[in-house]
């Protein structure tokens, strides 16, 4: 675990909510894609930014959270971030969201307008298209294999049974339509500095989602990284994508 890390877990909408805060300064909320973890992001920051406290959720039942009841909706998870960041006493921050992630702040940056400065969305959508839709319907447990276990396993800290209720859920998102449904007049509600990053070959979301944020959110940028596929921030994209989010997450520049 990084150094200067301090764990949290709260219970928070009936579940226990684990994760961790790393680093001093203005809150910056990382939000992890879907079947990852807040550990995900060690790979992007193994420091905290100068100036950023980075605080770092394992979404409802990923990870260190759990999920009794097995409930799971995108809409949910905004809802438990919310409250999590009013037990944190974080009246507003910046964030960055990966894919599920990404979908997750844009349910919250409608639910509480006030509540993000500035947000990146890495590989996020306003709705689920058919080419995700195609994928996931072959996200079931019995076509992974043993690799596959076993890197989950190290994720996940429950068993086998929460890896496969996880598969389950990213399964059942094939037949949802209301949960991740935002229209450009919602979108436009948006008070959120946004910046979109995207992999112009994602397979699960066309660029072309991309563009309709971008020209649905208001003060919205837009970055399609050459190449890429979906999150395009590990590897050989982490320091562009680091320095690219540090530019935006510090402000505009003043012109004149």
């Amino acid at each position: 675990m990084p150094t200067n890390t301090q764990v949290f877990e709260e219970s928070i909408n009936g579940i226990q909510m684990h994760g961790r805060i790393r680093g001093t300064g203005r809150p910056l909320l990382l939000l992890h894609g879907g079947t990852g973890t807040g550990a995900d992001w060690d790979h992007i920051f193994p420091e905290p930014p100068a100036g950023k406290r980075l605080v770092i959720p394992d979404l409802r039942g990923h990870g260190r959270s759990t999920n009794p009841d097995g409930g799971f909706t995108i809409r949910q998870l905004a809802q438990d971030v919310d409250a999590l960041l009013d037990r944190l006493s974080i009246a507003t921050c910046d964030a960055i969201g990966m894919s599920l992630g990404a979908k997750t702040l844009l349910h919250l940056s409608l639910l509480s307008p006030d509540r993000v400065g500035a947000m990146v969305l890495v590989s996020a959508a306003p709705y689920f298209p058919q080419e995700a839709r195609a994928i996931m319907a072959h996200m079931t447990p019995n076509r992974y294999g043993a690799d596959d276990w076993a890197e989950m396993r190290q994720k996940h800290a429950f068993g086998d049974k929460q890896i496969t209720m996880l598969w389950q859920q990213m399964h059942a998102f094939k037949d949802s339509y209301d949960d991740l449904n935002f229209t450009p007049p919602m979108l436009s509600l948006i008070r959120a500095r946004t910046l979109i990053v995207h992999g112009d070959s994602d397979p699960l979301y066309p660029v072309s989602l991309a563009l309709e944020l971008h020209g649905a959110i208001p003060d919205a940028s837009l970055w399609v990284v050459p190449g890429a596929g979906h999150v395009p921030i590990f590897g050989a994209c982490t320091l562009p994508f680091v320095t690219t989010v540090q530019s935006f997450l510090h402000g505009p520049k003043e012109t004149g």
